[in-house]
């Protein structure tokens, strides 16, 4: 259990969740790393993308600190951190008018984003549009009258959010085309984003049966969760291979330096039972999925 919340700074940081941010950020350095190889990099459009999807990655984490205690998923009984709400120093009242504020900030540094990066108001306006999907997504994952979150969903909305329109949209963005190049790395970082979430719901797994919340390892049990959860790790992996044999750029491969990282946190998962003792394997996948990205680029742009 972590260290009880005893003032609202705290409630407040432990809210916006800060170790799930280099996982925010993860999409926007792998298409920017790829669009530097490409020749196609703006500095402009990494700057204001990443912090257009901090926002956003905070706006969801008050949206779920929000959302589960309100439906219930963190109670008394939770055996994972406290949240803010839940531990009564912030009140959901003040808990939206945060959801509110980020909302807007991110909705306005993504138009700024698109105004920077776009000159077509076609397109200007479809990327409006899914950066509205993605604060609707934000929001929604388990606050609202149906949270899709609780329906096993958010496997599938992280997949496509931090793997395929992070880094395909953020390509788009530096140079105004689309790569097929890029759809094997986005899987990559989809399939590794989905196994924080899914070491998350392992972790929550008594608690969310408790409250209706039917995340996929309540679905199919933890020891399938554990198996899906390997299939994650090594599946991003194989993306990997398949994308330096298929695209020639060998150099992508020093990302394999951080597999041995990710079979640690594979087999952890695997050993530990007790919700506490597996709470702090999502901050080391979440930093692990960045240092794949950090090394996959270096080695791109430096060897390849």
């Amino acid at each position: 259990m972590d260290i009880a919340i005893t003032s609202k700074k705290q409630a407040w940081l432990h809210a916006i969740r800060l170790r799930t941010l280099p996982l925010a950020l993860a999409s926007i350095l792998m298409a920017s790393f790829i669009a530097w190889f490409h020749g196609n990099f703006r500095w402009e459009v990494t700057v204001l993308a990443a912090l257009t999807t901090t926002l956003l990655q905070i706006l969801s984490n008050l949206a779920n600190d929000y959302g589960d205690s309100v439906h219930g998923a963190d109670s008394a009984e939770r055996e994972g951190p406290i949240r803010a709400v839940q531990s009564g120093i912030i009140q959901p009242s003040e808990m939206k008018k945060a959801m509110v504020l980020l909302g807007i900030l991110s909705f306005l540094c993504g138009v700024l984003l698109l105004y920077v990066a776009l000159e077509n108001w076609v397109l200007f306006f479809t990327f409006i549009g899914i950066g509205i999907l993605s604060i609707f997504a934000a929001v929604n994952y388990t606050s609202g009258s149906n949270p899709y979150g609780y329906m096993g969903l958010g496997d599938i909305s992280v997949f496509v959010f931090f793997g395929l329109v992070g880094v395909l949209g953020t390509y788009f963005l530096h140079s105004l085309e689309f790569s097929s190049s890029l759809v094997l790395p986005a899987i990559s970082l989809g399939f590794f984003s989905t196994a924080v979430l899914n070491i998350n719901n392992i972790r929550d797994i008594e608690s969310d049966q408790k409250a209706g919340k039917k995340s996929i390892p309540v679905r199919i049990g933890r020891k399938a969760a554990v198996r899906y959860n390997w299939a994650l790790i090594l599946l991003g992996n194989v993306s990997l291979l398949v994308f330096c044999a298929v695209e020639n750029v060998p150099g992508a491969l020093t990302a394999l330096v951080v597999m041995p990282l990710m079979i640690h946190i594979g087999l952890q998962v695997q050993r530990k039972t007790k919700s506490s003792d597996l709470d702090p394997y999502l901050k080391k996948m979440a930093i692990s999925t960045l240092f794949w990205v950090l090394a996959f680029g270096i080695g791109m742009v430096v060897f390849s």
